[in-house]
């Protein structure tokens, strides 16, 4: 007996001094270590800041084998590159941290996100008491908000548009920092029943902008048109964002959004280009407009004015003809005074009016210009049309022949002698004005007396058939200001010529025919070249 009372109170000694180290562990302060952010609470959106870590051992024991984490806020471009979260060892952190010891560290970051955005940082530091077995942690967080975006976004339109119109908007986009934004992004949602027509310039899938440099303080403008179709009164809205790719993430730096109305319209307005309703034009064509317009309401209209304005660089405004218009600038205007249908269009009743204006024959402007357009904003009554007639691309192709070696050994008498066979070069240098074209293809057939020697390697592909005596030159793109504002572009082959009997002159190749399709007006453009001589000796 006695020694089961003696084997007990043992194993309570035991179990009291258990008790008294657990408790000892469990009853260590966190609060010994103080841990705090120092940084700023409000940053500008691209703003470099600094977050400043302090720890400090406020207890009367060593804190052993330390750890620190640092996570920096999301969508934050760290400086140094290594990482969203930074973890710093015992050694980088000084090794263990006494009684009464503070240290600091410095962490810096670019914060990318929207105005009023809340950003958050947070860090921890894991450590182990002097003579304790367990490690303790302690934790804190720090927040900014964002403000100041260094890029301004806005949609431009009219507030209303009727069923079925055309709308045109802009998507106005501006830097107002002080440095270059590079590899910026522009996205722009459209809301359903919206028919894209173009936009300007041409993006991925028309909703997709890159914008690789936007320079310090400059601007934009993106230019979309469509037909937007919906129910009488309802809403449609436009959304456009615009930021950068950082990791395969989207980052949005500022956006807008713009809401338009489908409006219930009392008339409805057509127009016809040269009695087409899709005409294309062409440098130095006459355009000769005729604008409809129907009462489409449920009463009639009294005292209308229809104004007309032409909306386009590359017309002769001098040359508008508007018969009983009042001509100011751009704008045309008929009144009522002198048209019986402005005066009075009763329910279903149709009126028109007419004018012309020349397209200017030299459209060249600055280099690379492409997707022109001659728009026609009408207005009569609340209705509001836009028309948009595009300007189609204007190619050429000039062949000549040369009888130096500039693209190959030529050889043979030059003018020409019977009996005696000459090597000539043929080179075609095709021009593009306007716009992009593809498909673009040179092809000629040579004469009887001419025989293909061979293709000059400048990676375009030029094929000869045998059979058909045809060349091919296979250009594929041929991009706006091709041969004119840019670098030539040129197919270049070998010929041979021995002619039987003395002329004065020989044909050396037939007329040559460039051909492309014009991607903004999808239209096949051709061009022809004359005949080439060749000169006799006699």
């Amino acid at each position: 007996m006695k020694k089961r009372i003696l084997l007990l109170f043992l194993l309570m000694i035991v179990l009291s001094v258990f008790a008294f180290f657990s408790w000892k562990d469990m009853s260590f302060s966190k609060e010994v270590l103080k841990i705090e952010i120092l940084s700023s609470e409000r940053a500008s959106i691209g703003e470099e800041i600094n977050y400043i870590v302090k720890i400090k051992n406020n207890g009367n024991i060593r804190l052993e084998s330390p750890e620190l984490i640092f996570e920096y806020p999301d969508n934050a471009i760290i400086s140094d590159n290594e990482g969203k979260i930074k973890i710093m060892s015992s050694d980088q952190l000084g090794g263990d941290i006494y009684p009464g010891e503070e240290r600091t560290f410095k962490f810096g970051a670019v914060l990318l996100g929207q105005e009023k955005e809340i950003k958050i940082a947070k860090t921890s530091v894991s450590f182990q008491p002097k003579d304790l077995k367990t490690r303790s942690e302690v934790s804190t967080t720090f927040t900014t908000i964002l403000e100041n975006a260094p890029i301004n976004i806005s949609i431009e339109s009219p507030a209303k548009v009727g069923n079925g119109k055309t709308l045109s908007l802009k998507v106005n986009y501006s830097s107002n920092a002080s440095y270059d934004l590079n590899d910026l992004t522009c996205y722009i949602q459209y809301p359903s029943n919206f028919d894209i027509l173009f936009s300007q310039p041409k993006g991925l899938d028309n909703s997709q902008f890159d914008i690789p440099v936007l320079a310090e303080s400059s601007s934009g403008t993106i230019n979309v048109s469509g037909i937007l179709n919906g129910e009488s009164s309802e809403q449609k809205v436009f959304k456009a964002k615009i930021g950068i790719w950082q990791d395969g993430n989207f980052i949005v730096l500022k956006e807008a959004t713009k809401s338009i109305e489908i409006s219930s319209p009392s008339l409805y307005v057509t127009q016809r280009v040269n009695n087409d309703s899709n005409y294309t034009t062409f440098a130095g064509d006459v355009l000769h407009y005729e604008i409809f317009f129907q009462n489409i309401g449920d009463q009639a209209l009294r005292d209308l004015a229809l104004i007309s304005k032409i909306e386009s660089a590359y017309v002769d405004i001098e040359s508008i003809d508007a018969s009983e218009a009042i001509v100011d600038g751009n704008t045309i205007i008929w009144n009522a005074s002198n048209f019986p249908s402005l005066s009075f269009l009763d329910i279903g009743e149709t009126g028109k009016i007419e004018f012309s204006v020349n397209v200017s024959s030299d459209l060249s402007g600055d280099a690379n210009i492409q997707n022109l357009n001659v728009k026609n904003s009408v207005t009569i009554g609340e209705t509001r049309q836009d028309f948009i007639t595009k300007i189609g691309s204007v190619i050429s192709l000039e062949q000549k022949f040369y009888t130096d070696n500039r693209y190959f050994e030529n050889s043979g008498p030059y003018p020409l002698e019977t009996g005696e066979r000459t090597y000539l070069t043929i080179e075609w240098a095709p021009k593009n004005y306007y716009n992009d074209i593809e498909n673009a293809r040179i092809v000629t057939a040579l004469p009887e007396s001419i025989t293909f020697e061979g293709a000059y390697g400048a990676g375009k592909e030029i094929t000869y058939d045998e059979n058909t005596s045809e060349v091919v030159c296979n250009i594929g793109s041929l991009p706006a200001g091709s041969g004119v504002k840019n670098k030539d572009i040129v197919c270049a082959f070998q010929v041979s010529i021995k002619p039987e009997i003395a002329d004065e002159v020989i044909i050396l190749l037939g007329a040559a025919q460039l051909s492309g399709v014009d991607q903004w007006t999808n239209i096949t453009l051709t061009a022809k070249t004359n005949l080439l001589y060749a000169q006799m000796s006699f």
